[in-house]
Parts: structure tokens; C-alpha cells; sequence
């Protein structure tokens, strides 16, 4: 199981061209700060930190007015998807600090061209306010990290970032969690493609709990491996306030700690994008603390294990 390898390959991706707002290039180093290598060595895994990806700007693509900046989203997706990979392949399992959630259109392609040749389906559990699946012609705004999951889905068409037959993910094993706030456009494209969206209603009603555990029993009946996407602000505001895009009512600490433990109960977690982060925006670290901590219960911490102050 991916998790008994007990390898953890750290890859920073300071990306923030696709979200319209400076700040997210800096979540790299706010991760590290706030002591995401140490969390895991304490764990007991072995870090590999591969540093933080630089590529320059894609010469072969043009701008595009509808999906903004892309000769550096392009270019990052690229380099994400081979870094993703590679680090999967050696035995890894791939933790992406980004940088914002365009990141997710290579992580989620690195890790589906390693799960199709290790012959296992790749299941992906987005953690998000936003159902990021718009493409360039249905996008109100035109930022690429509204675009990730169409594009890993195989369903937004863009310039030839990736090799048109690569190993796309099947829409329908997308589980999307938190989600509560969805372009018109969008909605209907999420319901064509028939993604298993749980909306804070559904977590509302039925318990954060269950949901996650469903969705674990598909995951482990197909044999699949699966990649977690955690944007920041999956989380309540008042929870992490570094996020550029702030939604409320989302998940609380409990809940968010609850996926995390289920999560690595399960033994199914192959990969994990910690994106969106925003430190510019950040109340002194406060976001950045809080992901790491939810990064430490995804690889084994537990919430009780916390020594009391003054204790």
C-alpha cells in the first residue's frame, strides 16, 4: 500500500498565474516554514525535498484571452506532470505544496500515467469550495484554476499542453467534497459528466463521516489508487484565512481532521496537492499551520496525540 513505503517526495510548485492574484507563489515556502518536513520525519517517513519547480514559459503556446497566462500554466503543468511522476514511479508518494489549483491539471496527470502503468484506475477526493470544472469557453473569468478537473477528465480543450492519448481520469470516479459555490455553466457540465459531487448540504445532512467512507468503499473495490486534492479554502474562513477565493460555510477543524484520519486509516492515499495557499492574505501563518497539521493526520498523526500547553 502506498503509504507503507514510507517515502514522501515534497515538490514545490510556486504557481499563481492561474488564479488571477499574486500570493500563491509564496506557498512553498510558507509550507516549509510552517514545518512540513519535519511533520513527516516525525512520522517516521523519509523526505525527499525535490525543491520548488522553475520552468520557463512554454514558447510553443499562445496566449490564450479565455484561459489566462497559459504559456506559464502550461509550462508548470508540464513540468508538475513529469516531477509527479517520476516521484510516483521511485516510490514516492507525491506531496505538491503549491501554488494554486491550476497545479492539480499535472499532479492528477503525473499520477493518472502511473496508475495506468501500474495497470490500477486513479481515484481522485477533491477537497474544495469550487468544482474547478470549467473549460476556456464556459470560464466567466478566464483563470486556468478554475479548469483542472475538466482538463484531467479529458474535457477542456486547450493547446497541446500534455500528449493528446495520455491516461485521462474517468469523471465519474471524481469525488468532489465541501463544495459550495459552482458556476451556472459549470453545474450542468458536472452533472453531464456525472462527478459525485457531496455539496455542504450533503455533508450537513448525512455527516462528513459516512460520506468519506463511501467513498473510500468505492475506491478500495476498484483497487484504485487515489490522489487527495486539499485547497485551503475546503475550510471554513474562520478556519484558514489564506485563501484568495474565501467561501463561507465550509468544513470545520473537526471534520477536516476527520477526512485526514479516515484517509490514512485506509491506506488507499497515493498522492496529495496542498494548494491555493495564499500567505499574503494569511494571518500570521495561521492557514499554513493549519494544512501542515492536516497533512501530519493524513500521514498518521493523530489530533490526540498533541501535548496541552502548560500541561
Amino acid at each position: 500500500m502506498a503509504m507503507q513505503q514510507k517515502t514522501v517526495a515534497l515538490i514545490g510548485v510556486p504557481l499563481e498565474e492561474g488564479s488571477g492574484r499574486g500570493g500563491c507563489a509564496m506557498g512553498p515556502a510558507a509550507y516549509r516554514i510552517a514545518g512540513i518536513g519535519p511533520a513527516m520525519r516525525d512520522l517516521g517517513y523519509q523526505v525527499e525535498d525535490r525543491g520548488d519547480l522553475r520552468p520557463e514559459p512554454a514558447t510553443d503556446l499562445a496566449d490564450m484571452p479565455r484561459a489566462k497566462n497559459l504559456p506559464v500554466v502550461g509550462a508548470f503543468t508540464r513540468a508538475i506532470e513529469a516531477a509527479t511522476y517520476e516521484a510516483a514511479t521511485s516510490g514516492g508518494v507525491p506531496i505538491l505544496l503549491g501554488g494554486d489549483h491550476s497545479l492539480s491539471m499535472g499532479s492528477v496527470s503525473g499520477m493518472a500515467r502511473y496508475a495506468s502503468e501500474v495497470g490500477r484506475p486513479l481515484y481522485v477526493l477533491w477537497l474544495d469550495a469550487h468544482s474547478d470544472f470549467n473549460a476556456p469557453e464556459t470560464s466567466p473569468s478566464g483563470n486556468i484554476h478554475g479548469m483542472p478537473v475538466a482538463f484531467f477528465c479529458g474535457k477542456a480543450e486547450f493547446a497541446p499542453i500534455l500528449p493528446k492519448e495520455r491516461p485521462f481520469v474517468d469523471s465519474r470516479h471524481v469525488y468532489q467534497v465541501g463544495i459550495r459555490s459552482v458556476d451556472e455553466e459549470e453545474r450542468r457540465l458536472i452533472s453531464e459528466n456525472a462527478v459525485n459531487v457531496y455539496d455542504m448540504r450533503a455533508i450537513d445532512e448525512e455527516g462528513m463521516g459516512s460520506i468519506v467512507k463511501r467513498i473510500l468503499a468505492d475506491v478500495r473495490e476498484a483497487n484504485a489508487l487515489l490522489h487527495v486534492s486539499l485547497d485551503v479554502d475546503f475550510l471554513d474562513p474562520d478556519v484558514a484565512p489564506g485563501v484568495g477565493t474565501t467561501v463561507p460555510g465550509g468544513a470545520t477543524f473537526r471534520e477536516a481532521h476527520l477526512i485526514m484520519e479516515l484517509l490514512h486509516d485506509s491506506g488507499l492515499v497515493s498522492s496529495l496537492d496542498l494548494v491555493e495557499l495564499n500567505p499574503f492574505l494569511d494571518d500570521r501563518g495561521r492557514s499554513a499551520r493549519v494544512m501542515v497539521e492536516l497533512a501530519a493526520s493524513l500521514f498518521g498523526r493523530r489530533i490526540l496525540d498533541r501535548p496541552t500547553r502548560g500541561g
